[in-house]
């Protein structure tokens, strides 16, 4: 079966300059992910869909494909990973591929390795989901969670729920927005990642960080460091 990964890279980020491309302990963080993208062994094809030169260039030179640039429709602000991922698959269509299987990894996702996406694939595979995700258990339940009205006065969100153990609440999780697997017919049919017959291969909390402000680097990045000692 045919598989491609989609690194989505635009340029123009506001809150990380240059974000897709900036120095994560030394490297273009991008660089990450398509290192282990293509270490996977999975993929018949590994691009990324960018709008920029040197994002292509950087993107090339790490072995990645940038076979088309993306429209300006898609690379604008509110153009949507789905809308991103349909543009691909059909723009390869139009060149003559087509593929069963892909994988959108994001480019700002190092802490993603190899084994994550086989994992992914292989359940993607023997549950027949239409799109497997990588997940993590939130931290506290959310059951606690509250409002501040007024700046500063909490307002339960669950006041029922308020004196049930912590332990005897059911873990909840969500998306720890690295990569979706999906299957192509599948996300054109359903028009999403997320609804349908979705799975998730749960990642530990060393393993997850959002990068959304230059804060966020530095702990991601000392996160990165912290775990390679570990896994070593």
């Amino acid at each position: 079966m045919t598989k491609i990964a989609i690194i989505p890279a635009r340029s123009g980020s506001k809150r990380i300059t240059d974000k897709n491309i900036k120095s994560f302990l030394g490297k273009p963080i991008i660089t990450y992910s398509i290192k282990t993208a293509i270490e996977s062994n999975l993929f018949d094809e590994v691009m990324v869909s960018t709008d920029c030169e040197e994002i292509a260039k950087i993107a090339t030179s790490f072995g990645a494909k940038v076979p088309f640039y993306r429209t300006k429709k898609n690379a604008s602000d509110y153009a949507t990973t789905l809308e991103v991922l349909k543009e691909v698959i059909n723009q390869y269509k139009i060149n003559g591929f087509d593929y069963a299987y892909g994988c959108c990894l994001y480019s700002t996702a190092p802490f993603v390795m190899p084994n994550h996406l086989k994992e992914a694939y292989e359940k993607i595979l023997d549950k027949s989901f239409d799109t497997v995700i990588s997940a993590v258990k939130y931290g506290h339940p959310i059951e606690r969670a509250f409002k501040l009205e007024n700046g500063c006065r909490i307002k339960l969100n669950n006041p029922q729920k308020e004196f049930i153990r912590t332990q005897d609440l059911i873990p909840q999780y969500h998306d720890a927005g690295q990569f979706y697997w999906f299957n192509v017919k599948s996300l054109f049919k359903n028009n999403s990642l997320l609804n349908g017959n979705v799975g998730a291969i749960i990642m530990k909390e060393i393993e997850v960080h959002d990068i959304d402000n230059p804060h966020d680097w530095l702990i991601a990045e000392n996160k990165y460091k912290f775990l390679k000692k570990i896994i070593r």
